[in-house]
């Protein structure tokens, strides 16, 4: 099986828990003389094995994450990189529209109100988020080739 294969089945496991969690919470307790809509034990027993699944799907892809070796170490530090670029990216572009007065009155309507003054060079905030978001889509790029070209391991 493919890592990228291992990764779409880690979802469904963790889609399939959480709905498995809903129904148990709402067959847990039911009114005196009624059927409960399911039965809260069965779900439970079912929601452990899925558990169980997931934990050994994590455990496989984090093996094959550490032993996967892309342009500059592993599979997870290209996974790090990512996230870290996902973060700065998020926060050159937030300090970039804060600077640039986004979302907030650009004009004064009287001359006796103070004028806001950018502390941050906006055009160069926009520069370094453009090059943050290629970097992002080379590393994310290289993440999912590499997804399904490795095979999980054991």
């Amino acid at each position: 099986m493919k890592l990228a294969e291992a990764l779409a089945l880690r979802a469904d496991a963790a889609r399939r828990v959480e709905q498995l969690r809903a129904r148990v919470t709402a067959s847990a307790r039911y009114q005196e003389g009624e059927a409960p809509a399911e039965n809260a034990e069965t779900l439970m027993t079912e929601a452990a094995e899925v558990l169980g699944e997931l934990e050994s799907l994590i455990r496989r892809i984090n093996r094959t994450n550490a032993a996967s070796l892309v342009e500059g170490g592993t599979l997870t530090d290209a996974l790090a990189r990512r996230d870290v670029l996902r973060l700065r990216h998020s926060l050159v572009t937030s300090a970039a529209g804060a600077a640039a007065g986004e979302g907030q009155r650009g004009f004064r309507q009287l001359r006796s109100e103070l004028k806001m003054i950018p502390a941050l060079p906006v055009g160069e905030l926009r520069g370094q988020a453009d090059d943050l978001a290629r970097q992002l889509r080379e590393v994310d790029t290289l993440i999912q080739r590499t997804n399904w070209e490795v095979d999980l391991l054991d």
